[in-house]
């Protein structure tokens, strides 16, 4: 099985203790290639870091709304300044994590529009995909897409949305990550939607440390897992893990330019 984790937090501090025995149990698990995405000014180097360390890794870059109050202007520059600086560099594959979070009442509408126009603004000008956060801000986020038009798509990390929402994604370029959230059997109403969504638009992620699937219930989260939420989700949709497995790999690796 040839696997792509789309979507993980490798340089989190649950990862300290065996980061590097995680990364290389993933890739004998199948696990080829994972992107680790920034979330915040304080993280950057680490996920840089950590992407040269490992073949196989690669960065993403971005302000995570989640993180709104701590988020200041001259974080922003800095972004512009680190997505500049590593232009056309191999290792560097997306702008993300970035997005919009209404679940959170606290965090302030306004001020999370102005940061994600800024950031998807920046993927347009280096010609990255945007790796994005929705949470009950779809409407909101398709309309902004739509605007910005970004020539290389991206992903809707832990899609949760409708089939018409995901309709709308896909006009627009973007992949669905699916991940631990559909393997739940109480979460009736995502499975089925997964089960209709077009192979060709599905990439895997875990969201490592977070989102552990259900066969590995209140428990860290790890790339080491992907394969078995391949398995879980092939079942859902009536297919072999093997097919879910390469039309998803090809998927991430066409979207992030990858050979």
């Amino acid at each position: 099985m040839h696997l792509v984790d789309t979507h993980t937090h490798l340089d989190f501090p649950e990862f300290d203790a065996d980061r590097d025995q995680v990364i290389a149990s993933s890739r004998a698990l199948g696990v080829e290639r994972l992107v680790v995405l920034g979330v915040h000014e304080a993280n950057r180097q680490r996920v840089w870091d950590l992407v040269q360390q490992h073949d196989g890794l690669y960065a993403a870059f971005g302000m995570h709304p989640v993180y709104l109050p701590e988020h200041t202007q001259a974080h922003l520059e800095q972004l512009h300044g680190w997505l500049s600086q590593l232009a056309g560099h191999p290792k560097l594959c997306a702008v993300g994590e970035i997005g919009l979070d209404y679940f959170l009442e606290e965090l302030d509408r306004e001020q999370q529009q102005t940061l994600f126009e800024a950031q998807l603004q920046m993927a347009v000008e280096f010609g990255l995909p945007a790796l994005i956060h929705v949470r009950r801000a779809h409407a909101a986020t398709i309309a902004t897409l739509k605007r910005f038009k970004l020539k290389r798509g991206g992903i809707i990390h832990a899609f949760a949305g409708s089939v018409e929402e995901a309709r709308e994604y896909i006009k627009l370029g973007f992949k669905l990550g699916l991940g631990g959230a559909p393997t739940w059997p109480q979460a009736l109403r995502l499975r089925k939607v997964v089960a209709q969504l077009p192979i060709e638009a599905i990439v895997l992620e875990t969201d490592s440390p977070d989102m552990a699937p259900s066969m590995y219930p209140n428990q860290r989260n790890s790339p080491e897992h992907l394969a078995d939420i391949c398995v879980a989700l092939a079942e859902l949709r009536g297919i072999s893990p093997d097919e879910l497995a390469s039309t998803s790999s090809r998927n991430a690796c066409e979207l992030f330019g990858w050979g």
